[in-house]
């Protein structure tokens, strides 16, 4: 049977960042990781056809294996089976990703992201060069009432272990993902939120009386303005900000 060196080769470089991971996972983390790569999709049968020609082992066969690697304990043939626990993995990957980082200046992105009607999926990227690699997640189960703001405390606080503390973190948002506590968290955090909001609230700078609608501090394209004050006239969301 053929080996092919490009998955040996990144089978132990797996392996030496996720020390924890058994060596089936690892053999199972591979293919998938590297077929993604050079086959530039993340379907299973993209990739499944890939291997089964460089390995030359039979479509059906590379296919199972694939699937293997996430299925759950129960799906798995054989009595010492075990699923990936993804977030045993967070850190390492986290560590992995910012291992080597040119800087100490980090962007990271805050995204959730529906896939028709079967998931919701909260998202912690970190941007660089026109691109957003995903850090750390949270799948959740589409059309049920379940409580975000947990779920991001734990990924945020899960990023923040292996974020030097010195180093300057924005932090970006879609205005569907606004709160004011997501504000006041990453204040806390000692990083720099830079969340959109719906244009419709009202702006107060710092030593004017009146409320200022959003729009009339921008009355062209191509105009900027920015100022510190108090953001939103109603006492439960008024924060104090740069708009």
């Amino acid at each position: 049977m053929p080996r092919a060196p490009e998955l040996e080769q990144w089978r132990t470089e797996i392996a030496k960042h996720f020390p924890h991971l058994s060596q089936p996972m690892v053999m199972g983390l591979a293919p998938w990781s590297l077929g993604m790569i050079l086959v530039r999709s993340c379907g299973l049968t993209a990739i499944t056809d890939w291997w089964s020609c460089r390995l030359g082992q039979p479509f059906h066969t590379v296919r199972e294996r694939l699937r293997d690697s996430y299925r759950e304990a129960e799906a798995k043939a054989g009595g010492h089976r075990a699923e990936l626990d993804l977030r045993a993995c967070w850190a390492p990957w986290c560590t992995w990703v910012l291992d080597g980082w040119s800087g100490t200046q980090l962007a990271v992105a805050l995204d959730a992201t529906t896939l028709g009607q079967r998931f919701v999926l909260l998202v912690i990227r970190v941007v660089y060069r026109g691109c957003a690699v995903p850090l750390i997640w949270k799948v959740l189960p589409a059309g049920c009432k379940h409580p975000w703001k947990p779920e991001w405390l734990a990924l945020l606080q899960v990023l923040r272990g292996r974020v030097s503390p010195t180093w300057t973190v924005i932090v970006l948002a879609d205005r569907g993902l606004y709160a004011k506590w997501l504000f006041e968290t990453l204040v806390q955090m000692g990083w720099h939120p830079m969340l959109r909001v719906n244009v419709g609230g009202s702006f107060r700078p710092e030593g004017w009386y009146h409320w200022v609608p959003f729009r009339q501090f921008v009355l062209a394209v191509g105009d900027r303005w920015q100022g510190s004050g108090t953001a939103f006239t109603h006492p439960k969301t008024r924060l104090n900000c740069t708009l």
